[in-house]
């Protein structure tokens, strides 16, 4: 076997062949991404139009179809990507990892609010719009500077101010009304997670991901 130390040139081209791999495995075609962005937008959009329409918060419990319809989806969206693209690197495991962790903070957020309702009777459903505008946004800020894509540094970007700012109004005791929150949440998963998911496709379509 040779043994040999990589020199630094070769060195560079293996990291640049990881990212390039990591890209295609789990960024590239986007179609995790776009999945958990286009239910975010429909079953947000779906709970605006019926709490508008009959002023009823009992439609807010429509949330949980994103965790259930999301969680169910994704470890077979992702058995699929593992299937197509072969064995997994570290950089695969170090951008599995970061929303490995988006995943369980959602659940322990979600398991703290629900303790809160049923315990002391206490609404404290507000923190997931900062969980899913801050801890959502940092995990793909991090995942593109991991894979160096600038798309999803910009969405991740534009995700923590709107979640920054959420947490502003939470800490400020400003309501979040559905009739102004609510777009405003819609409008920035769509800049967040779809906008950035199709112009990774585009890129795998055009085979501009090792670039």
């Amino acid at each position: 076997m040779d043994d040999r130390k990589l020199t630094e040139k070769e060195s560079l081209e293996v990291i640049t062949s990881m990212i390039a791999r990591t890209k295609q495995r789990y960024i590239g075609d986007g179609r995790i991404m776009l999945m958990w962005g286009y239910l975010t937008v429909t079953i947000s959009t779906l709970i605006w139009i019926l709490v508008g329409i009959t002023h009823n918060p009992v439609w807010n419990w429509l949330w949980f179809l994103i965790w259930i319809i999301g969680g169910t989806l994704t470890p077979i969206m992702d058995k699929k990507l593992q299937r197509e693209k072969g064995v997994k690197n570290y950089s695969d495991a170090v951008t599995s990892r970061i929303w490995s962790t988006v995943g369980a903070s959602a659940i322990v957020s979600t398991a703290i609010c629900l303790a809160f309702l049923l315990v002391r009777g206490i609404d404290a459903w507000s923190m997931m719009f900062a969980i899913a505008l801050i801890v959502v946004p940092f995990a793909e800020i991090a995942s593109g500077i991991v894979v160096k894509e600038t798309s999803l540094i910009v969405g991740g970007a534009i995700g923590l101010s709107a979640g920054l700012f959420t947490l502003a109004c939470i800490a400020g005791h400003v309501a979040l009304y559905v009739s102004w929150f609510m777009p405003f949440f819609i409008v920035i998963f769509v800049a967040m997670m779809i906008v950035p998911g199709h112009i990774l496709n585009n890129k795998t379509r055009k085979g501009a991901l090792n670039s």
